[in-house]
């Protein structure tokens, strides 16, 4: 055993120690969060609009400062993108993270100096309790691949800004310098294909570990090695034993993981996000993640079925319960404040608190990572029927993972009752103008991971017999645009038109 495998094990021990005294206490360490945040944003812009001065207790709180989305929290945001301090938090954040927006372009969300080390240290704690549960601590002499994003970044007021996997690949600890894979350089490619091939060029003589990545972006890292040596996974790399993802659900993923590595593997889920890194895989033998609790983010819930109405019910940790679905509210060091993040979580145990993402509150796509919503659609859609004098009278859309031949793809199911005379025109029109709404939609496209939409026209009437035949038709009973499985377009496909 090396020094720096008996060192991790010593390391993972202590944290997962110091993780059970938190846990075990959640309603305290929760409380505890909740008056630092108060006290420290007191003499800020949003603290001093909401009185922060006058907040006693969580009751106060929840009376004074409402439920927020990006959009309502806007206002804030560009007087600290224009560079003024004490704002959302005291003096400036260090970095933006900048993502795709829903109704008005990208995102800007704040990383502060005490909530960057959040971020690090929470995929850091998850390897750790990997390793004090399983006694497993070999992987860390192997090289380990972390695919993300390019860690080149803008400067905007003097604020670096940049896609959160790019940010946090500063921070690779030392220690893990000389593991850690791709080269800066290979890093650093923006067109995706490329930078995927460079990563096999530089990776196929290396002794891999670990893996970690988006499943569908390590899923083309895969089947570009399988295809150039004609091997499995797991004989390329026979040290190779984990798998840490996050950002989509691994299980559609993983029986063609399976084949391609030709062996199962230990897998972490992680549950990062450019407002927080919310939680993580703590243990292999327990259903869902552990939440954080303690990691300078406070929680709100709010049942995602009274989550429009005009009062919902504002929940903290100690009032949870087992099997709910719920909509996550968060206040962070990096001046979100009762922020919904837009996740829908389900708690599978309190004690301690773990959680599962069972989706969004409203309807999406992301079964690749692309966090495609209904308003995106819809948009592309009008847009493009306007432009080709077509007429829809219903649809909806759901993803192709495994298509029989060529790449996974966004399957359009369209009852039309005016058809456009060139469909491929259509939908390759239609297909534009969602890649400009959603960069990660774009960069799936031009990465080769997804292709280009396909149509399936539906008869008229369609729709209503699909509806009559699961006894929702009329009412108020409405067909989704999205789904991010094939519940839907299973049925349509199964439907006699």
């Amino acid at each position: 055993m090396s020094i720096k495998s008996f060192s991790a094990k010593i390391f993972a021990k202590y944290i997962a120690k110091q993780t059970r005294k938190w846990s075990a206490n959640p309603e305290e360490t929760q409380q505890k969060v909740f008056e630092y945040l108060i006290k420290n944003a007191a003499n800020t812009h949003f603290g001093k609009d909401h009185k922060f001065d006058n907040i006693q207790s969580y009751k106060d709180f929840a009376k004074q400062v409402p439920i927020r989305d990006y959009e309502a929290l806007k206002s804030y945001v560009e007087e600290v993108v224009g560079g003024k301090p004490d704002v959302l938090w005291p003096g400036l954040p260090e970095y933006f993270a900048k993502t795709s927006g829903t109704t008005s372009g990208a995102k800007y969300i704040p990383i502060t100096s005490e909530s960057m080390p959040m971020h690090v240290n929470a995929a850091r704690d998850a390897i750790l309790h990997y390793i004090a549960e399983s006694g497993k601590s070999k992987f860390v002499d192997g090289k380990m691949i972390f695919l993300q994003g390019s860690p080149e970044l803008q400067v905007k007021n003097g604020i670096k800004t940049g896609r959160l996997s790019g940010i946090v690949a500063h921070y690779v600890p030392g220690y893990l310098q000389k593991n850690r894979m791709p080269s800066w350089e290979t890093n650093c490619i923006e067109d995706w294909e490329s930078k995927v091939d460079a990563i096999v060029a530089e990776t196929l003589p290396e002794n891999m570990s670990v893996i970690s990545g988006i499943p569908p972006w390590v899923q083309m890292y895969f089947e570009k090695l399988q295809a150039k040596t004609g091997k499995d996974i797991g004989d390329i790399f026979p040290d190779f034993n984990l798998f840490i993802y996050g950002g989509v659900n691994y299980e559609p993923y993983r029986k063609k993981f399976e084949n391609l590595i030709g062996r199962k593997v230990d897998s972490i889920e992680l549950y990062p996000a450019s407002e927080g890194f919310f939680a993580f895989q703590d243990s292999q033998h327990e259903k869902g993640m552990l939440l954080l609790l303690n990691s300078g983010i406070f929680y709100e819930f709010i049942k995602a079925d009274e989550f429009f109405n005009k009062n919902p019910q504002r929940l903290t940790i100690g009032e949870v319960k087992i099997g709910v679905n719920y909509v996550m509210i968060i206040s962070t060091t990096a001046g979100l404040w009762a922020y919904n993040v837009g996740d829908t979580v389900m708690f599978t145990s309190t004690k301690p608190h773990r959680v599962v993402v069972t989706g969004r509150i409203k309807h999406f796509i992301s079964a690749f990572g692309e966090h495609v919503i209904g308003k995106e659609v819809e948009e592309a859609l009008a847009s493009t029927s306007s432009q080709f004098k077509a007429q829809v009278s219903e649809f909806t859309v759901a993803p192709q993972i495994n298509p029989e031949t060529g790449l996974p793809y966004h399957e359009w199911f369209i009852e039309f009752d005016t058809q456009p005379e060139d469909f491929e025109a259509f939908a390759n029109a239609i297909d534009k103008e969602l890649q400009e709404q959603n960069s990660y939609y774009k960069d799936l496209i031009t990465g080769k991971i997804l292709k280009t939409l396909e149509i399936k026209v539906i008869p008229q009437g369609g729709f209503n017999a699909y509806m009559k035949s699961k006894g929702k038709l009329g009412g108020q009973n409405k067909l989704p645009r999205l789904s991010n499985d094939r519940t839907i377009a299973d049925a349509l496909d199964k439907l006699d038109f």
